[in-house]
């Protein structure tokens, strides 16, 4: 099955607004059909973690918490917590994390701070808490009203609230289940959500010591899969004294996705590329949710000579993306971390069952 030919993705976005989020008179199905121009009978199968279409993901979202399905949240041991589901409001104070004008520490402390011991948020805030790290003041942007278009982040926002999703614990490292949702994000926008507060970041890793003497560092987005990350970075409204970003996607293509966001990936492998580019030297590699099968990670990690590393990824050790028996940090620690400093470590949108993080290191001077 091919992806959609007749998609135009710069129209999806110009077009794109709250109006089409799903909502009681309009069904999931209903806004991923009419917003990506599906016929009603669509029959197309989505396959990631499991297969699935449009059809049956909407009816195992009527069924609501039939069969487990919003059964997410569960201590060491696999028994459910106390209470089993987060209400509205810490779904929201969730959420949050993520709109764009926020400056994300503050943010964080903020919902940390106004969890009632003993709830699901209490839990989750600590460990958001703990997990985050940021070493390098002025990298993440600051509070600021802000109107920045992601359609992937409105979606993923609406499918917290519709599977009582409020965040990951400690414990969803060990969570097997997922939803028939998932798949139908995986083909459409790709398998994590970029936010404002992480493709800013990335932009000003981009930008040189001395804007006025020195180009700006390409960014590789390696892997790059259908593309969002990269064409949400190329459609960022960047700080006036930024220079334009250059953003390459390099992927082998052997993934399916319905949906491809840009025209001109680059088909081939990540060391291949870099072998052809001086190893990406004076770059800035971006890896979004690199597979943890096969030696990718380590091969690409390895080779890479450029100027900065971002990964987006899991940020628990279920074995999900860059490595199946540890995470990616302990393995750069380890292994390369004489050449590389690790700088930032943040929160990214995580659907239901998912911990996902973005993650940052700088070469050492």
């Amino acid at each position: 099955m091919m992806a959609l030919r007749n998609f135009n993705p710069d129209a999806y976005l110009e077009n794109w607004s709250e109006d089409f989020i799903p909502n009681e008179e309009r069904s999931f199905q209903k806004c991923i059909g009419f917003t990506f121009g599906l016929p009603e009978s669509d029959k197309y199968v989505y396959r990631a973690q499991g297969t699935t279409s449009l059809a049956m993901t909407q009816a195992a979202i009527n069924g609501k918490r039939a069969n487990g399905l919003h059964d997410w949240y569960h201590d060491e041991d696999g028994q459910p917590t106390n209470p089993p589901h987060p209400t509205p409001d810490e779904i929201s104070a969730y959420t949050s994390l993520f709109t764009p004008s926020i400056s994300l520490p503050k943010a964080i402390k903020s919902f940390t701070a106004n969890a009632k011991a003993g709830t699901l948020r209490s839990g989750i805030s600590t460990h958001l808490t703990a997990r985050f790290l940021s070493t390098t003041p002025g990298l993440l942007p600051n509070k600021r009203d802000r109107v920045h278009k992601n359609p992937y982040l409105d979606l993923w926002t609406y499918s917290c609230s519709e599977l009582e999703w409020a965040g990951p614990l400690p414990s969803t490292a060990h969570t097997k289940m997922s939803h028939h949702m998932l798949p139908i994000f995986y083909h459409h926008f790709g398998c994590i959500v970029p936010t404002y507060s992480a493709l800013a970041v990335i932009a000003k890793l981009a930008q040189p010591a001395k804007p006025s003497k020195e180009p700006v560092r390409p960014i590789l987005d390696m892997g790059s899969g259908n593309g969002y990350w990269t064409f949400m970075l190329r459609n960022l409204a960047l700080e006036s004294s930024q220079l334009p970003l250059v953003v390459h996607a390099i992927d082998n293509q052997t993934s399916e996705y319905r949906v491809t966001w840009i025209p001109d990936t680059i088909t081939t492998s990540g060391i291949s590329y870099l072998s052809q580019h001086e190893n990406g030297r004076g770059s800035v590699l971006l890896l979004v949710y690199p597979q943890a099968t096969g030696d990718f990670s380590e091969t690409v990690l390895r080779k890479f000579d450029g100027h900065v590393i971002v990964v987006a990824g899991t940020q628990n050790g279920n074995g999900f993306t860059g490595f199946q028996d540890e995470q990616v940090e302990d393995w750069i620690e380890r292994e390369v971390g004489n050449v590389w400093e690790f700088v930032l470590r943040m929160p990214l949108p995580s659907f239901a069952a998912k911990d996902e993080g973005m993650f940052v290191w700088k070469r050492r001077k």
